[in-house]
């Protein structure tokens, strides 16, 4: 049995990446792995973000350049978390510890 790690999460805090990928992640209900847009909202609802059904929209289609209708790579994930700093005010960044 996995144990996930919970990450609390609020549009001002800052995280890294890896925090972010973890906190996405808990909403993704089938276990695919994928990000699907129905999620990603689910996603920014529990952040009570205004409009969170058409943000992502927005962060699909900045996002996902293959067309799947998921973010399922690391590419794709790579500008959702773009997405997330420019349009949502998230500060996500690298994890360095140095």
């Amino acid at each position: 049995m996995a144990i996930m790690c919970c990450v609390q999460v609020q549009p001002d805090q800052e995280m890294t990446v890896e925090e972010f990928k973890a906190w996405i992640y808990r909403f993704d209900n089938d276990h695919n792995g994928q990000i699907s847009r129905e999620e990603l909202k689910e996603a920014l609802r529990s952040l009570r973000v205004w409009f969170g059904w058409w943000r992502a929209r927005q962060a699909m289609k900045s996002s996902d350049f293959n067309g799947s209708g998921q973010i399922d790579n690391p590419k794709e994930f790579e500008k959702l978390v773009n997405y997330a700093q420019q349009r949502l005010g998230m500060k996500i960044h690298e994890n360095n510890d140095w």
